[in-house]
């Protein structure tokens, strides 16, 4: 669900380029939306569409507009599932999409365990994980599966996201967690060279995400996967229960010899961290998994490393925004509050996420 890459950078990349006036010359076109009393008639749907909402009315609803208008020429199953949102959404969805099935869970299970529960649900082949905060452009949905048909290698796919305003948003995807690019954060490299290649390496900074090309990580905001590799697999590892959780699973599936790939042929919206809104919580909640994707995927000698650079990355922005702090007179600074809790909290991320049992 978010962008946290796991252990080291990527192989040399298979690159296509990609004829973006003729794509998007294309008009979009509407999902068949299927059912399990259409099961008889039309046979299983090609993907099963999973969204895990939580607290996101409006934008969910808005997900499914565009999703069912312009997804593309597919049979496909759409699950809701809901992690017990207090804004009414189970109940909008509900009423406004009846074909669609909608879960709503007494309690927050979190991102990971409430896809491994609407997999269970799933009747397709494939699966695709789409967030709430997203908008479909045309047959991106269809682009996506034709792009995994062509190639069976890669396990898992991903797209093009970008932002409202058209700009590309570069968090579909990215390289994962290496020392280098974790010292590159720490000292903040990685914003001060953002269009770099080397500085920023996580964020693979000098592409455009405009070619086919294979990556480490792809994001679980837009996320397809065939069915028999995620049970394979077992779906998420439930210890991330939020950020985290699809770096582990590309690193997994790439110890099988699948390498996840990315296309620009389809293309959503993404909002970007809708469902959460309180930024000392998020940044807790995000070194705790790189702090857990450290500790399992990296060589036994590299780990101290990594959990000392992720210690500076803290370190340096506790600092950083003390003193920004004292010269504008303000103790109240927000960033100092947000990272002041931080750096008191960090003998406990830093262990990472704790063994969890389903």
């Amino acid at each position: 669900m978010s962008h946290l890459p796991a252990a080291r950078t990527a192989e040399p990349p298979a690159q296509a380029p990609c004829p973006q006036a003729a794509r998007s010359a294309a008009p979009p076109r509407p999902l068949r939306l299927w059912s399990a009393g259409d099961a008889a008639r039309l046979g299983p749907p090609e993907v099963s569409i999973l969204i895990v909402s939580y607290n996101t009315r409006a934008l969910t609803l808005k997900a499914l507009e565009t999703l069912l208008a312009a997804g593309g020429d597919v049979l496909a199953e759409v699950i809701v599932y809901d992690n017990a949102s207090q804004d009414g959404s189970a109940e909008a969805i509900r009423e406004r999409f009846p074909q669609i099935q909608t879960v709503a869970s007494p309690e927050n299970l979190g991102f990971a365990k409430a896809n491994n529960l609407a997999s269970q649900l799933a009747h397709a082949e494939m699966l695709l994980l789409l967030n709430p905060d997203t908008e479909t452009y045309a047959n991106a949905v269809a682009n996506l599966l034709a792009f995994a048909r062509r190639n069976p290698q890669g396990g898992i796919y991903g797209g093009r996201t970008v932002f409202p305003d058209g700009s590309l948003n570069p968090g579909s995807c990215c390289n994962r967690i290496s020392i280098h690019s974790q010292l590159c954060r720490a000292l903040y490299l990685d914003k001060l060279f953002p269009g770099s290649g080397f500085f920023n390496a996580e964020a693979i900074g000098n592409w455009k995400r405009d070619s086919e090309r294979r990556v480490d990580v792809v994001v679980g905001c837009f996320l397809m996967i065939p069915k028999a590799l995620w049970d394979r697999l077992g779906g998420f590892d439930l210890k991330y229960f939020m950020y985290g959780e699809e770096a582990d699973l590309c690193h997994r599936a790439r110890a099988l010899g699948y390498t996840p790939m990315v296309t620009p042929e389809a293309t959503i919206m993404h909002l970007v961290g809708a469902s959460t809104n309180v930024r000392a919580e998020k940044i807790l909640l995000v070194g705790q998994a790189r702090a857990t994707l450290i500790r399992e995927h990296w060589a036994p000698w590299s780990v101290p490393i990594g959990l000392f650079l992720l210690w500076l990355w803290s370190a340096v922005r506790f600092f950083f925004y003390r003193l920004q702090a004292l010269v504008s007179g303000r103790p109240d600074h927000p960033g100092r509050l947000t990272w002041d809790r931080v750096w008191r909290e960090r003998n406990h991320w830093l262990r990472g996420y704790e063994e969890i049992q389903d």
